[in-house]
């Protein structure tokens, strides 16, 4: 079932996720009806918050991405209850946009290289590191968990020229191919 995406502006955008327990009622089909979501929506990533839930579950799926890169063709993943252990130093600009915040596409800079624990379906625990892309992309779902936005992390002078853009969308004042719901 394809779930409305809660846009900019909204409560439980800015709420930290609660961990969730094995005995969460129906999560495979809540996990299916984000994955069914995410891709009706043409995105690579959907966490929880974006659909309303105030849980620490994110779905990713690289797999627009593996006419320029094979390895992330074949990444598709769920997180249930992630941490990010470890984030390098070393960070690289790259540009970001948002199922919650349509239209806009900034510059982010994120961490080259992160160390994630989380919880897979069956809810065993797996520790694993990323780079690049992957990497980027697991930051920018997780920040949701933590109740960031990638708007958070642009630099200042573009967040104020962003303004306009952002009160809009918290309007309702903006168009998008998927279901909304706007604050």
């Amino acid at each position: 079932m394809i779930l409305p995406i809660f846009t900019y502006g909204n409560v439980v955008l800015r709420k930290q996720a609660e961990p969730i327990t094995p005995d969460y009622p129906e999560l495979n089909t809540l996990i299916n009806n984000m994955f069914e979501t995410m891709y009706y929506a043409d995105g690579v990533g959907l966490a929880a918050p974006q659909i309303g839930l105030a849980i620490r579950l994110l779905i990713i799926d690289l797999e627009p991405f593996k006419e320029d890169d094979p390895e992330l063709g074949s990444f598709k993943i769920v997180m249930i209850n992630p941490t990010l252990l470890e984030k390098s130093e070393e960070e690289i600009a790259g540009e970001e946009g948002c199922l919650s915040i349509p239209g806009i596409h900034e510059t982010v800079m994120r961490a080259e290289k992160i160390t994630i624990k989380y919880q897979d379906t069956d809810f065993n625990e797996h520790i694993e590191t990323y780079y690049g892309y992957k990497a980027r992309v697991v930051q920018h779902e997780h920040d949701h968990l933590e109740g960031h936005l990638f708007t958070d992390r642009v630099i200042p002078i573009r967040r104020q020229l962003l303004k306009s853009k952002l009160t809009s969308i918290v309007k309702g004042k903006t168009s998008c191919s998927y279901k909304v719901k706007t604050a």
